[in-house]
């Protein structure tokens, strides 16, 4: 995987990262396949699919991220979108604080490795089932990458969302029947295509809200 090939996938994007963001994301992408050899951390494997599946996947939505401060990673594996999204981030001004929750301790455990190794200040792992969760502050809006249902998602996460917070789904081709299961009380804003250079399959960002 060459930094060339990370810079034209972001190009063709239109996402203009520092060559000092580009490095990290490639940095992390071979700390995936590192600990992936023993820890199983995602069934993708190959650096190519790594770099359009993980990373150009998880930094599709960076450009429906603006007037966010605080993010929720919900149930990422291996860092995923979090890790991306923060290297993306680092600097931008108002800061992007991501928190991610993570079930699995061996998962956990990568990500404090990348976090320390990357130097992600804006990144903060919790090992914890997301329904415990109790934050200090509300977050702005909680995201979750290929989470199994959308009801599932919404009945496990509204409790961490500010007044007015959203609900960020990235899903695979358009999830028509999961939307009409959502529970009455929450609607979907916007259901937006997302392009990832050669990834070859339909990617959606479903924004949700408290109605």
């Amino acid at each position: 995987m060459s930094a060339m090939t990370l810079e034209s996938g972001l190009a063709e994007m239109g996402l203009d990262l520092p060559s000092e963001a580009q490095a990290k994301l490639l940095a992390f992408a071979a700390l995936l396949q590192k600990w992936n050899k023993v820890y199983n951390l995602t069934s993708i494997r190959d650096a190519g699919q790594i770099l359009t599946h993980h990373l150009l996947d998880s930094l599709a939505v960076l450009p429906y991220l603006a007037g966010i401060e605080r993010l929720a990673d919900i149930g990422s594996g291996g860092g995923l979108p979090g890790i991306p999204l923060a290297i993306a981030t680092a600097g931008r001004v108002p800061a992007l604080a991501i928190h991610s929750i993570e079930t699995v301790n061996k998962k956990a455990s990568f990500q404090q490795q990348a976090k320390i190794e990357l130097g992600l200040a804006n990144f903060t792992v919790l090992n914890e089932r997301v329904e415990n969760v109790r934050p200090d502050l509300p977050f702005d809006a909680v995201i979750s990458r290929a989470f199994s249902e959308l009801s599932d998602f919404v009945g496990l996460t509204a409790h961490l969302l500010r007044p007015g917070g959203r609900l960020l789904a990235m899903k695979g081709v358009y999830p028509r029947d999961e939307i009409a299961r959502l529970p009455a009380a929450f609607r979907v804003v916007e259901a937006l295509p997302l392009t990832i250079p050669g990834l070859g399959a339909e990617r959606h960002l479903i924004i949700l809200e408290l109605d």
